[in-house]
């Protein structure tokens, strides 16, 4: 099985057998024998190119759910004699703020060596699915309060309300406070539409009844914040995600956009080591 997936992975067999530490040949042949017990074709492959079949398909789908359960095993019966071991994927946004992830990931890989840990950057409604579909274990999500999430659990890490960020040359800069209504005809620079980084402030200029004009759309607080220096556009973040730089200034928004920061993990069996993750956050919280 551990063949099927990585032939269908790098669509390659040669690569393949370089990934499983093996002669081709050996794998070729694995793989025949395999087809010939199952009495279907899993690849149509020519001298330059790989292709899973229609049942090769089928097949991998369950050669995946086989391993992840057979680590599963392993990882809980270690984890029964107190030895935490297996896999961990933590999704993070780009603007967590809640938590010192490397800090974190350091006290982790402390307390549990023998955990692989896998950190990937994305978005929050990607790493939602991810946590559903069981390819991610835990995540740092940013979304707008009262989201309501299906098949996830969730716990509040922190609720903060977004200030504007101005360039220092900007009319309004020497301002104290700013209303929804002082930025409403500006040009911004925010996340792309419909993500979740977007939404809040989406949902704070609409209900307030502004139209606004995004311009600038962006998943890299830095290119936002570049776009904010060169007087191109104003934005709306995190207060702790803005660095401090005499060429940009932070002004609170009355009425302004909220977002809550959440800890993420699937409701369904968490393993050992999304558990043990789960509690060193959690006693990371109280200290």
């Amino acid at each position: 099985m551990r063949y099927v997936i990585a032939i269908a992975e790098e669509q390659s067999f040669t690569r393949a057998a370089e990934r499983c530490f093996v002669v081709q040949s050996s794998l070729s042949h694995q793989i025949k024998a395999l087809e010939h017990e199952l009495g279907v074709k899993l690849f149509a492959r020519t001298s330059r190119r790989v292709e899973l079949t229609a049942a090769g398909e089928a097949f991998l789908a369950g050669a995946r759910a086989s391993l992840d359960a057979a680590e599963r095993a392993v990882s809980d019966a270690a984890a029964a004699t107190g030895h935490i071991r297996g896999s961990l994927t933590i999704g993070v946004i780009p603007t967590v703020t809640a938590i010192d992830i490397p800090a974190a990931l350091h006290e982790f890989r402390q307390l549990y060596p023998a955990v692989r840990v896998r950190l990937r950057e994305g978005r929050s409604d990607e790493f939602i699915a991810d946590i559903a579909d069981g390819t991610m274990d835990v995540a740092v999500l940013g979304l707008p309060d009262a989201s309501v999430v299906h098949e996830v659990a969730i716990s509040v890490l922190a609720r903060e309300r977004l200030v504007a960020v101005l360039s220092a040359q900007h009319r309004m800069a020497a301002r104290r406070r700013l209303r929804l209504y002082d930025i409403g005809g500006e040009i911004f620079v925010d996340f792309p539409e419909g993500t979740p980084g977007r939404i809040p402030s989406d949902l704070a200029f609409a209900a307030a009844g502004i139209q606004r004009e995004v311009m600038f759309e962006a998943m890299n607080v830095k290119v936002m914040l570049d776009l904010v220096r060169k007087g191109l556009a104003v934005t709306l973040l995190s207060p702790a995600v803005i660095p401090e730089d005499p060429a940009i200034v932070p002004i609170p928004v009355s009425k302004g956009p909220t977002r809550t920061e959440y800890l993420a993990w699937s409701k369904f069996n968490p393993s050992p080591a999304t558990r043990a993750f789960l509690q060193l956050i959690d006693d990371g919280s109280r200290t």
